[in-house]
């Protein structure tokens, strides 16, 4: 019996589905400040102990939520969203748990819900300004880069979103994702 579970413990849990939507309770907001502290504060030491600032007084957090038995469990996305001038809207602070990254399309659904959300809430514009290794991944989500900029000592891209690409949409959306096994063609 113990070489059946041998190894079993090392072995992360993988959910079957997530959750991708506004924060609406206390626990989900926790844990999206959670998550923007460990990615952003632990992991890239981009900031010392905290990366909250002026914005997230006006700012919409939009999450991703592995579930449990369907329930939502345990935030494992985070980004988002404010309204900079009228019509321009910015996203900003976009984090997957590491353990989630290469789990199904986590980061691209949460750009979309955001760019979404706010098309749905009267954008002409959306922007973001984007850690350099991750330009290609928005590029390939219908953003063009317009210049390249340092911020925190870090290269970034100032980024703009094809909001023809995204609908518009309401605030009480949910979005199921549910990751599927790559399959990798062999030439």
């Amino acid at each position: 019996m113990s070489t059946i579970l041998e190894g079993m413990e090392d072995r992360p849990f993988i959910p079957t589905e997530y959750v991708v939507r506004l924060a609406r309770t206390p626990w989900e907001r926790a844990g999206y400040h959670a998550l923007r502290r460990e990615v952003f504060c632990s992991e890239q030491h981009v900031f010392a102990e905290d990366d909250r600032d002026a914005i997230d007084e006006d700012a919409i957090p939009i999450i991703a939520a592995c579930c449990m038995a369907g329930m939502p469990d345990r935030i494992v996305g985070a980004v988002r969203i404010h309204e900079a001038e009228p019509g321009v809207w910015r996203g900003s602070r976009l984090a997957v748990h590491a353990d989630h990254r290469k789990l199904g399309r986590i980061g691209a659904e949460l750009i979309r819900m955001a760019v979404s959300t706010a098309h749905g809430l009267g954008a002409t514009r959306f922007l973001a300004q984007v850690q350099e290794q991750n330009v290609l991944f928005f590029r390939r989500l219908h953003w063009k880069s317009l210049g390249v900029i340092t911020l925190h000592g870090l290269p970034h891209h100032d980024m703009e979103a094809d909001l023809s690409r995204y609908p518009a949409h309401g605030l009480d959306q949910t979005w199921l994702l549910r990751p599927q096994p790559r399959i990798r063609q062999v030439a």
